[in-house]
């Protein structure tokens, strides 16, 4: 994996997360209406967990586990990340979320194009996998418009705010992305 990849698409640079990103992060992060449908993101987001979270990325980073991009687009800055990567079974999970102001503009879309990209190219994975919550429908539109498929639907998988959720599990190959390109 190279650690200090940069991604360009027509609007947008995404760059390795770094220790200046936690202002952003911490900001991003404690809006009510990005933790609501995150799966893994506490509300309200606690003092410090924006330093804690940068740490623990780049230590999964630095071990070949995962690599999380800071997605920089006029002066915001949101995130997107391939993570929990199994080199055994070569695949990895893909997570993102954007800053309530950038929702609807189609910035999202570009940078699953691209990251899906960075895992069967750069890091030769067959398999991105991604969840999102079955009220979030907004991510499911993003996974398949970029060639995900619904692979099932995880009945009350996640305790959210003390309320049990269903989550929907997508995934794409390698060769499937691949088919694409070709057509």
């Amino acid at each position: 994996m190279t650690e200090h990849s940069v991604l360009e698409t027509s609007r947008l640079l995404l760059r390795p997360l770094e220790l200046s990103d936690t202002l952003a992060i911490q900001k991003t992060a404690g809006a009510r209406e990005i933790a609501d449908t995150m799966i893994s993101l506490p509300h309200p987001y606690p003092a410090g967990g924006a330093e804690r979270y940068v740490a623990l990325q780049q230590a999964d980073r630095d071990a070949g586990r995962s690599v999380t991009f800071t997605i920089k687009q006029k002066a915001e800055e949101e995130f997107c990340e391939v993570r929990d990567i199994d080199r055994t079974h070569s695949q990895g999970e893909l997570s993102f979320w954007l800053a309530v102001e950038a929702w609807g503009q189609g910035f999202m879309s570009e940078v699953v194009q691209a990251v899906v990209q960075y895992g069967f190219v750069s890091l030769e994975l067959n398999r991105l996998y991604a969840y999102h919550m079955l009220r979030n429908p907004a991510s499911g539109h993003v996974l398949g418009k970029n060639g995900f498929k619904q692979e099932g639907l995880l009945r009350q998988r996640v305790r959210k705010c003390g309320q049990f959720e269903d989550v929907l599990l997508w995934a794409i190959l390698q060769q499937e992305w691949q088919d694409t390109l070709d057509k």
